[in-house]
């Protein structure tokens, strides 16, 4: 029997394995070259191997969350199935993979012709990661619920996706351009504003927001304390620069030493107000002038949207999945918006996976495992090279 491998294909990271694995491998979606080490490509997660990441230039198969680089992703994709990654011979395997909401139809031909024309993988499943993450969802509850609502927020922007029964209902789809590129990015340039020049250093500020941001649940009183002077100052924090010498990896300064005169030779940084303003982006991109509705609106628009049938549904599954809502603080706040603005008529529940980022990945492998997944679910090898491109149109899209 053909081994099945599950590929969460997003603009950041790959979460890949064989659908048998436990937990998926991460696997950096970029090719990326160091100032230290200029002759060298580092593809993937061959990124960990580099001894200093100052100055990384990276080179995204990704651009606004669409695949447009397949040479870079070529590459990429060869290094996931070689012996450095997955050991995987593609073309004895069947592969589930995971594409962007509203991808272009000229993308999915490209995607698919590349996938059984030069991997000639043995059956394809296309799926979006919203709807691997509801099945998963649907297959952990006890009550096996036929609608949910899931906010799928990562690297390039955050959907929420309304799905009934496995489908996605189109024109509940609402899409908030911020996600995790956006905030590095403007972190990037208010640090560089405020404190020092940090426009080159994309992987260390990355690195500083994940190991400093939060969400704020009072953003006004959070303000009010930033803005006083020394201990009574609870949100500021020093962060310590990586040197590649000494220090390998940033790192927070413990909190009781946070107004003692530092003495070590590396760089700090004080995080203060950045801390929550950063994340703020997600709930009112309006802020730096983005003129969308935030991810807490976007939920109740997407449910208007709906027929009003389904409303009650919708709020008792909202299902929070992607890279960003691991930031602290999340979770409650988008329970705490949702419920103040929802109908007082309707209940809310709001959940979230112990590991949001790789749940679309652990949809993707419990798919792969369903009884006669490949008659059901893919288009095989020998169907495409009968029907050709218009085979997975009709299979994956309903074209």
């Amino acid at each position: 029997m053909a081994a099945t491998i599950v590929m969460d294909n997003g603009g950041s990271t790959i979460k890949v394995g064989l659908s048998t694995d436990n937990k998926p491998r991460l696997v950096t979606n970029a090719c990326c070259k160091s100032k230290s080490e200029r002759r060298k490509v580092f593809i993937g997660d061959q990124l960990n191997e580099c001894k200093d990441f100052s100055g990384l230039f990276y080179i995204l198969p990704f651009q606004k969350g669409y695949l447009v680089n397949w040479e870079v992703q070529r590459q990429i994709w060869d290094y996931v199935f070689s012996k450095n990654c997955l050991n995987v011979d593609p073309s004895d395997s069947n592969l589930v993979l995971s594409e962007p909401q509203f991808n272009f139809t000229s993308i999915k031909e490209c995607m698919d012709e590349i996938l059984f024309e030069e991997y000639r993988v043995n059956a394809l499943y296309r799926s979006t990661a919203a709807q691997l993450s509801a099945y998963k969802h649907c297959q952990e509850s006890k009550q096996k619920p036929l609608c949910c609502l899931v906010l799928d927020s990562g690297f390039s922007f955050s959907h929420v996706v309304p799905i009934c029964d496995g489908k996605i209902v189109k024109k509940g789809v609402k899409r908030v351009n911020v996600g995790g590129k956006l905030m590095t990015n403007h972190l990037k340039e208010i640090l560089s504003y405020r404190q020092l020049h940090v426009m080159d250093e994309t992987y260390v500020i990355n690195q500083v927001r994940e190991d400093c941001c939060y969400v704020s649940s009072s953003f006004n009183k959070d303000m009010e304390i930033s803005k006083k002077m020394r201990e009574e100052n609870i949100i500021a924090r020093d962060y310590v620069l990586p040197d590649y010498a000494n220090v390998k990896r940033g790192y927070i300064r413990p909190v009781e030493q946070m107004w003692e005169k530092y003495r070590g030779e590396e760089q700090l940084l004080r995080m203060n107000n950045e801390r929550f303003t950063v994340p703020e982006l997600l709930f009112k991109p309006s802020d730096i002038g983005i003129h969308e509705m935030g991810l807490s609106e976007a939920v109740l628009e997407s449910v208007a949207s709906t027929s009003l049938a389904m409303h009650p549904h919708f709020y008792l599954n909202v299902i929070l999945t992607g890279g960003n809502v691991a930031i602290p603080g999340f979770v409650d706040r988008i329970k705490s918006d949702v419920r103040s603005m929802a109908p007082i008529d309707f209940d809310v529940e709001v959940k979230a996976p112990k590991n949001p980022i790789t749940y679309a990945w652990e949809g993707g492998a419990e798919i792969s495992k369903s009884p006669g997944f490949v008659e059901k679910f893919c288009v095989t090898k020998s169907e495409y090279e009968e029907h050709g491109r218009s085979i997975c149109s009709e299979k994956f899209d309903g074209f």
